[in-house]
């Protein structure tokens, strides 16, 4: 089978287009077809040596996949072999097939497309468990949404509202931020020429943001800290801005405000039954047509490396998705 491979841990460039042996199946797994992978900024991270969870080389990225079961190992019952699946790969899905412990695994809808399959596990599954779950985000609340045209920014923006809170929306141009718009975000800000502090200040009355969601960190997070009301949560979701913040805990206590991390694939093993719950809810609200993954851009696997470029170079909005030919 094709499939993109990392030998070395040496970031984009050393990824690789070529044909390796199908992998063997295990009892409680399924080998699944692969019609499209969603591509994650982490994918350049696990390239690298860098992300939480490393595994070590030759191995192929890519954390979520949509496609058709081809077989089911000993002691599966719950999928057969044709059943379309969503699945959330520890990594692998940059290939044409790929083999997942059957608890990663959850019914696709036969009205949702390939492309939307896999553009929606990590994204939607990041943001929804990080309000819903861990921030437990309110109706009438505010949330302020960083990053808020990319992946699970947009997603964030939309879940947000969908859970009734005012969602301030900030990037980085009027185009991105035009983008969160659309997907419902109530304000808006401008983070290359706006003072992010102050503008929540003035968009909530001087009270300031209920919760903030913030995958870039940097500078941003420090503005967040200082523009968070009491009794405030900031959940840390990444660090695509490149900077790991240092949290002066004064000013936690001073506002009794809450830090919460998220590192959403860690729910496959160690809570898997506050994921399936949130996967419920949100294939519910997909079939409503509340929610819709937003790609900007669809790649086939031949062109995977520059798909993920795309992705860490910053200039997509929503997802990216690779797409697995016939």
């Amino acid at each position: 089978m094709k499939a993109i491979v990392c030998r070395e841990l040496t970031g984009i460039d050393g990824l690789t287009l070529e044909e390796i042996p199908a992998l063997a199946l295990a009892a409680g797994q399924v080998r699944v077809r692969v019609r499209a992978c969603g591509v994650n900024f982490a994918d350049s991270l696990i390239t690298r040596g860098q992300y939480q969870v490393q595994p070590q080389p030759p191995f192929s990225p890519g954390f979520e996949v949509a496609g058709e079961v081809l077989e089911t190992g000993e002691g599966v019952t719950s999928f057969k072999v044709g059943d379309r699946v969503i699945a959330i790969t520890p990594h692998g899905g940059y290939a044409e097939q790929v083999v997942v412990n059957v608890n990663r695994c959850v019914a696709m809808p036969t009205a949702m497309p390939w492309e939307h399959g896999a553009a929606f596990p990590v994204v939607f599954g990041t943001s929804h468990v990080a309000l819903w779950h861990r921030a437990r985000l309110r109706a009438g609340e505010t949330l302020v949404v960083h990053g808020a045209s990319g992946g699970v920014g947009l997603t964030a923006v939309a879940i947000g509202r969908q859970l009734g809170a005012t969602v301030i929306a900030t990037a980085s141009s009027p185009d991105k931020l035009e983008v969160a718009r659309q997907h419902g975000a109530d304000h808006l800000i401008d983070t290359s020429h706006e003072d992010v502090r102050e503008r929540i200040k003035e968009l909530t009355g001087g009270r300031g943001a209920d919760v903030v969601y913030d995958p870039v960190g940097g500078d941003l997070f420090a503005a967040s800290l200082r523009s968070i009301a009491f009794e405030g949560r900031i959940l840390v979701i990444g660090f695509a801005g490149g900077t790991v913040p240092q949290i002066p805990a004064n000013h936690l206590l001073v506002k009794n405000v809450d830090v919460i991390g998220l590192n959403w694939p860690a729910y496959a093993e160690l809570n898997p039954q506050a994921m399936t719950e949130s996967f419920r809810i949100l294939i519910g609200w997909y079939l409503q047509g509340a929610v819709q993954p937003h790609i900007s851009a669809t790649y086939p696997l031949e062109q995977a490396v520059e798909a993920l470029r795309s992705v860490v170079a910053r200039k997509s909005t929503g997802k990216v998705v690779i797409t697995v030919g016939e």
